[in-house]
């Protein structure tokens, strides 16, 4: 079943996981071999209370049945490793979560066995490009300050909205790191 309505919109249950799979949306329309993006994800409502001028600029008025609207923040610095990046980020209180979307290549479970011991990150980075098995992932992960997460994982050879795969469990090492920005 699709997750996306004929008409555009994601149709799912939860308001978080609406608002992954519009993130999900709109970096595939980029496509494919992007940098790493990030987003604050504020409470529609509040954003049309607040800031009814941008509420509009961002199309959040549109939609009421949105919870949250995704405001892609500036693009992340070249260089850094993504988890030292995300260890410097500290949100204002009227963010209510926050969303990355982020390309890596991945191996299937059964590859885990053939992995080579005592090999460094970057060693096991090239390891990981040259198996035959591996696949090219844009995975999309949310947190909101109250603990909530919600992933998007799409895989290049079954780029379609039909084919991404959501839940809250899929990326968890990158929801961690995401709910440690609203910390402290």
């Amino acid at each position: 079943m699709s997750n996306v309505s004929p008409s555009g919109p994601p149709m799912a249950a939860s308001p978080l996981t609406r608002a992954v799979l519009e993130i999900d949306e709109y970096a595939s329309g980029l496509g494919w071999d992007r940098p790493a993006r990030l987003f604050a994800l504020v409470d529609t409502a509040r954003l049309r209370a607040q800031a009814p001028s941008l509420s509009s600029q961002l199309g959040a008025g549109a939609d009421q049945t949105t919870t949250y609207t995704p405001i892609e923040q500036e693009e992340l610095p070249k260089g850094k490793p993504l988890d030292e990046f995300l260890g410097t980020i500290a949100w204002p209180e009227g963010v209510a979560g926050c969303a990355l979307t982020v390309e890596r290549l991945m191996l299937p479970p059964s590859a885990e066995s053939q992995v080579p011991q005592g090999m460094g990150e970057k060693q096991l980075a090239k390891w990981v490009a040259a198996h035959p098995d591996r696949q090219e992932v844009r995975m999309t992960v949310a947190v909101l300050r109250d603990g909530a997460r919600e992933a998007a994982i799409r895989l290049r050879e079954k780029d379609s909205p039909n084919e991404v795969l959501t839940g809250p469990d899929l990326v968890p090492g990158l929801a961690d790191a995401l709910a440690a920005t609203f910390e402290g």
